[in-house]
């Protein structure tokens, strides 16, 4: 066997291995969805908002030509700021996460709890109860404007992962560079001579003709 590797000899020892890389890339493949759609637990997450504004309901700014004034936008994104460092620090509201890997943000004076857990139902509780536990905690820590809750979180009907496609698409591509780098390897630690090929290139002399083994 000649030791130096050209993309052409490559592409001899591929094709000639060609049943050996389908069969181990399939069977790669496979192997990554069942162990994907069988094996890893499957993550739901789930989410519902709240808004937070500095005023009251029946401020003078709330009431007049039922208008929101440019400065009540700009002080109630800086109070949900504020509300969220209480949330997250609030015995009663982490009490509430249940396992579950909770998230809360703010998007000026929106904010979203986003919970992700192995269980959809409990997902969906957990982020509701925060929202409902919410407004209690503001009114312990604020003296002034309200809170409310803009959607309600719903259960998910699908997890967001594992995804089992990517997962068994990875799987193609790490059984097929895998089967032609084993194809090559065995190439290289086969020293056995070829004819015709392998001769001509030990000996650097032309291959004419071949004399067959009567004997098989």
């Amino acid at each position: 066997m000649p030791t130096n590797i050209t993309i052409q000899r490559i592409l001899v020892i591929v094709l000639q291995r060609i049943k050996f890389i389908i069969l181990l890339t399939l069977v790669c493949m496979l192997s990554f969805f069942l162990y994907s759609k069988f094996f890893i637990t499957p993550m739901y997450s789930t989410s519902a908002m709240l808004y937070v504004q500095n005023y009251n309901a029946k401020s003078q700014s709330n009431q007049e030509n039922g208008k929101i004034f440019s400065s009540d936008i700009s002080g109630s994104a800086s109070l949900a700021e504020a509300y969220i460092v209480f949330l997250n620090n609030s015995d009663s509201i982490t009490s509430l996460f249940n396992d579950c890997d909770v998230s809360i943000t703010n998007d000026s004076f929106f904010i979203t709890v986003t919970v992700s857990g192995s269980d959809p139902q409990t997902c969906a509780n957990v982020a509701n109860q925060i929202c409902e536990t919410a407004g209690d905690v503001f009114a312990d820590r604020f003296a002034y404007g309200q809170i409310g809750i803009v959607r309600s979180a719903k259960v998910p009907d699908a997890p967001y992962e594992p995804n089992n496609l990517k997962n068994a698409l990875i799987g193609l591509v790490i059984g097929l560079v895998a089967s032609v780098l084993i194809s090559i390897l065995l190439e290289l630690i086969d020293l056995t001579v070829k004819p015709d090929d392998d001769l001509q290139e030990m000996y650097d002399i032309p291959i004419f003709a071949e004399i067959p083994d009567f004997g098989n």
